[in-house]
């Protein structure tokens, strides 16, 4: 395995790392720049391609792992996935309860790391047990039924607003209104269990961009093919969107073909970029975010969760620094700051793990 490759795909999920800490941790909330918060409902936004690109990138990295697992027995790949798939969720969760204060009856059960767990371990799954055409054909079926689903299992009329959708429901049942998302005010779940397929697709399609790269991506002819599938598939994306509209909170079709497409030319890019022409400015930034992410990840909700919850008088920690520490800036351009710096402070973590070799991976 070529140690260039590695580097790309390093980059791109370093790329995803750093905008996520960044997008999750503004200094104040109510003054961020449009590009760097979520869209409201439909429509799309910088910020809304962050996730679904690290499931892509998750999906990279299968391609290199699954076939190593071969000529393993079925029960031994099945441990694996069910494995990893199982201490990532659990770490998701844990996530939500730290500091481990607040009652279980009102912890969160699904989230960020919980959809990569199952996204992951589903993928997996069908990758290792289907044939290659087959994968690209399950992926197909997925968002045309959650289309279907979405489109007649919603309340009449209301099959795409936040309360009315086929997937809120379904997420009352099964995990109840306490162990919901309330960011939005009310119980409704942007990682719910039904918008979970179509975001399962987004691993899928970056399982098999990884093995399209490992076959033909230092060439142009593969890097020109990369580009005009990612073409195809954010017009695909816009032309759905007239049926099914873009939505990152529903995990539309729509979207996953948008955001899928978006993945391909940024990746196409950055190979482009460092594996054709050496073009390796920056690349060794991001490449700490991508050696280590799921810890930096964990690390960066944590402190921001420890700076919420302690105290410096009669405000928070983290309120007490960005009051304190980036005043001196215009209101939007503080809270960019504060991001930025809250970044660096995890980048940090991330530099001395990979100054002493330390790779954590699940």
């Amino acid at each position: 395995m070529n140690n260039q490759r590695f580097l790309s795909l390093d980059v791109f999920r370093g790329m995803t790392i750093c905008l996520m800490i960044i997008v999750n941790t503004p200094g104040d909330g109510s003054m961020t720049f449009a590009p760097f918060n979520h869209a409201a409902w439909h429509g799309f936004t910088p910020t809304d391609l962050v996730f679904p690109s690290f499931l892509f990138a998750v999906g990279n990295a299968m391609s290199f792992v699954l076939p190593k697992w071969e000529k393993l027995s079925n029960a031994t790949v099945l441990f694996k996935i069910l494995k990893r798939t199982a201490l990532i969720f659990l770490l998701g969760y844990l996530m939500y309860w730290f500091p481990f204060t607040g009652p279980v009856a009102e912890t969160r059960i699904l989230g960020v790391l919980q959809r990569i767990a199952l996204c992951y371990g589903l993928a997996s799954l069908i990758a290792h047990f289907m044939h290659e055409r087959v994968v690209m054909i399950v992926s197909a079926i997925l968002l045309l039924v959650y289309w279907y689903l979405s489109m007649h299992f919603g309340v009449p009329g209301q099959e795409l607003t936040m309360l009315g959708n086929a997937g809120i429901e379904l997420d009352k049942l099964v995990l109840g209104e306490s162990h919901m998302y309330h960011g939005e005010g009310v119980a409704f779940d942007p990682e719910g269990i039904l918008s979970t397929l179509p975001a399962i697709v987004n691993v899928l399609i970056g399982f098999r961009v990884g093995k399209f790269i490992q076959e033909k991506g230092k060439t142009y002819e593969g890097l020109m093919l990369l580009m005009m599938w990612g073409a195809g598939f954010i017009f695909l994306g816009f032309m759905w969107n007239y049926q099914f509209p873009i939505n990152k909170k529903l995990w539309t079709s729509s979207f996953v073909m948008l955001t899928v497409g978006l993945d391909m030319v940024i990746l196409g890019t950055i190979i482009y970029r460092i594996e054709m022409h050496r073009q390796l400015q920056f690349s060794s930034f991001f490449e700490v975010f991508g050696k280590n992410p799921l810890v930096i990840y964990l690390f960066s909700e944590i402190l921001a969760t420890i700076l919420y919850i302690t105290k410096v008088g009669d405000q928070s920690t983290f309120k007490w620094i960005f009051n304190n520490g980036f005043s001196y800036f215009a209101p939007y351009w503080a809270s960019l700051a504060f991001a930025l710096s809250f970044m660096l402070v995890c980048w940090l973590l991330g530099y001395i793990l990979d100054k002493y070799k330390i790779y954590i991976r699940v």
